[in-house]
């Protein structure tokens, strides 16, 4: 369960912030990842290097407010500060010994989702549901492309575009 309840955490986390529109979805979720880097200030155990992590992180996660290549990298870099945590420092949440571990089992499914672009998670599965209503429909209308050269010669009945497309039905007859 230690395993498996932190990726059903991220995957929550996902489709929580697909509530939200974007682009207020990509900067909600910089000021998310800025927060979780200054996560340890209060006792991680690594003393200064705290407060350099959390700089450094800060600076990511400013990046992010316009580019979620940036938050996802972010959360990456909280997910390696979770990891040397668990193994050497203290815990994120200081009653919780294995918390630390949760979170860097967490933070990649999260870091995933916003490598992707942080997709609505919500439109996602509702495509799943319609494009299966609707492959079982009538095929879309085929159209060609039909040119100058298309035209017998001598026919000035109809105008034709360079370049315009036509529905099948339409085309002229030779």
């Amino acid at each position: 369960m230690i395993y498996v309840m932190p990726i059903l955490i991220g995957l929550l986390y996902a489709l929580l912030m697909s509530l939200i529109r974007e682009p207020h979805r990509r900067r909600f979720n910089a000021i998310m990842v800025a927060g979780a880097g200054a996560a340890y200030l209060s006792g991680g155990g690594f003393g200064g290097w705290e407060f350099l992590f959390t700089a450094v992180a800060t600076y990511v996660a400013y990046r992010g407010l316009e580019s979620w290549t940036f938050i996802g990298i972010a959360w990456l870099m909280h997910t390696a500060w979770d990891l040397l945590h668990h193994l050497k420092g203290n815990p994120i949440v200081p009653f919780a010994h294995t918390s630390s571990l949760g979170c860097a089992i967490c933070d990649p499914v999260i870091a995933l989702w916003c490598l992707r672009g942080g997709p609505s998670l919500i439109d996602l599965i509702h495509g799943w549901f319609t494009r299966s209503r609707t492959a079982e429909g009538p095929p879309p209308e085929q159209t060609v492309e039909v040119s100058a050269s298309d035209q017998p010669h001598g026919d000035t009945a109809e105008p034709v575009v360079s370049g315009g497309t036509r529905p099948r039905s339409q085309r002229p007859d030779r």
